[in-house]
């Protein structure tokens, strides 16, 4: 490795990675419940057990939460912050895979390697993105880069430091911080015939190690939690994911294989043919070396083990990246003109993306904007609603409000409340019904455009919109009329296929009012 190639892909993963995180608001589902929660945790000044809408909340460990507690308390409750971790570990991994990828086939392969994974749709959204998967790329990954410096050295220190790396990794995800290296490395030695490295005293000292620090979180948590932390964490964000797709439309065979050519666009799109034509052409050396064997066993247990299981997400098959960035570096080593104008034109798009159009179509998910028009119209007494949308987490988030979730009948929200082994677990959020709907009481309502129509007919009462955001319809209730429902008549665009048709409009309109 050359020192100059760590700064020069440093400074261009730095720029890749932080540049424009300010311009993108916190988004709902899955961001905002990781801030919320961070922010909860600091106002309560406990630093132990996570926790949203003032309940603990078992869905995740510690350490993604301690890397959002720390930008915070750096930088205050920006947007800047929430995204800072992510972007430090995105650079972290860039530079593991240089390394890597030099040590195993040297610096131009390295570098390919590098760049094309930085450059990948996939690995640039995590690297943006506020949650826990950049972190646990870069645990795993140095848990099984230092399993192979071990193995190839035979020096224990590189042991000790994969079960450290693993114990990390179970810090911010759960077991299969462990479980997936572990698969990884047993079916390699199993390959290799070298079994007995397991009971080396490396192996047993380096087991000893992962408890101690992984004890450091999860004995204080049982401890402290019982029963309640081991079957809501455990139980269904372990094993029920595992066993029950909690999203039984990706349930498909060829979902990781989707995943795969867009995670890896635009390299996929030239790699894949050209490794088929090889493999028609029997161009591909076998048996293959042991370095090869180490990557394609690292790629191949990922894609297969979470193929298996019942619940997938695009993100779950993201550790499998360095080892297919490796191999693919190989190839575009070998065509270095067309490996650079691919790299250039994927720069120009990224920055396009962040100047352009992710603040346009961002705050579509986001509660930001709505929570600024909210904090200017509710008071102490005022009860804000939500009905028919996507329960609005960051609108807690960045107002300090807590909506509550309408439903039907009281009936429905039993049914919606938290329970062992269930999706239902999940639902921590405040619930209000609508037969016990307080007409006397000043009372906003958060709606979209398919659900307006249903106030005043569904939902009793008069309700008079007062505001509109990309993401909302804002609507309060008008007391001592009939039901009914009055929409603004102002003209402003506010359906998400109007702002997209109409977004350089729009982008001129949110910079003016960024200079204003």
């Amino acid at each position: 490795m050359e020192r100059k190639d760590l700064l020069y892909l440093g400074a261009f993963a730095l720029l890749l990675f932080l540049f424009g995180s300010w311009l993108m608001p916190v988004t709902d589902p899955v961001e905002a419940n990781y801030v919320e929660t961070a922010k909860e945790m600091i106002a309560a000044g406990d630093y132990l057990s996570p926790r949203i809408f003032g309940n603990y909340w078992y869905d995740k460990p510690i350490l993604f939460y301690w890397e959002i507690i720390a930008a915070f308390q750096l930088f205050g409750m920006s947007d800047f912050a929430a995204r800072l971790f992510p972007a430090l570990f995105a650079v972290a991994g860039v530079l593991m895979t240089y390394g890597f990828g030099t040590k195993l086939y040297g610096r131009r392969t390295g570098l390919c390697a590098a760049v094309l994974l930085a450059l990948s749709i996939e690995y640039w959204y995590l690297g943006h993105a506020i949650i826990t998967d950049m972190t646990l790329w870069v645990t795993v990954s140095l848990t099984l880069m230092s399993f192979y410096q071990g193995y190839e050295t035979g020096k224990g220190r590189y042991y000790y430091l994969a079960f450290a790396a693993a114990a990390t990794a179970v810090l911010t995800k759960g077991p299969i911080g462990l479980a997936l290296p572990g698969l990884v490395i047993l079916v390699f030695l199993a390959w290799q015939r070298c079994l007995g490295m397991l009971l080396s005293r490396h192996m047993a000292g380096g087991l000893v190690l992962f408890f101690v620090i992984t004890g450091t979180w999860y004995m204080p948590m049982y401890l402290l939690h019982g029963s309640d932390f081991i079957d809501t964490f455990l139980g269904v964000h372990n094993a029920l994911r595992a066993t029950v797709a909690e999203h039984p439309r990706n349930s498909v065979w060829y979902y990781y294989l989707l995943v795969f050519v867009e995670g890896f666009f635009p390299w996929s799109l030239v790699a894949v043919p050209a490794f088929c034509k090889r493999l028609v052409r029997r161009e591909l050396c076998w048996p293959v070396e042991e370095k090869e064997r180490f990557l394609i066993v690292w790629a191949l247990a990922v894609f297969i083990a979470f193929e298996c299981m019942a619940s997938k997400y695009m993100t779950y098959t993201f550790p499998y990246m360095m080892p297919l960035a490796i191999l693919m570096g190989r190839y575009f080593a070998e065509h270095a003109k067309l490996f650079a104008r691919m790299a250039a034109g994927m720069a120009l798009v990224y920055f396009a993306l962040l100047v352009a159009i992710l603040p346009v179509v961002m705050p579509m998910d986001s509660g930001r904007d709505t929570a600024a028009a909210l904090k200017r119209m509710v008071t102490p007494q005022t009860e804000v609603l939500t009905y028919g949308v996507r329960y609005p987490v960051s609108i807690a988030y960045y107002s300090g409000l807590v909506p509550k979730r309408l439903v039907p009948t009281e009936e429905d929200i039993e049914k919606a409340r938290p329970q062992k082994m269930s999706w239902t677990a999940t639902n921590i959020m405040p619930f209000a019904s609508i037969e016990k709907l307080d007409l006397s009481r000043a009372t906003i309502i958060l709606t979209d455009f398919d659900n307006r129509g249903k106030l005043g007919k569904d939902v009793p009462g008069f309700w008079q919109e007062v505001a509109e955001t990309d993401a909302y319809c804002i609507y309060q209730l008008v007391p001592g009329r009939e039901d009914g429902r009055e929409d603004m008549a102002t003209g402003r665009m506010g359906a998400k296929s109007d702002v997209l048709r109409d977004w350089p409009k729009v982008l001129l309109e949110r910079w003016s009012g960024a200079r204003e």
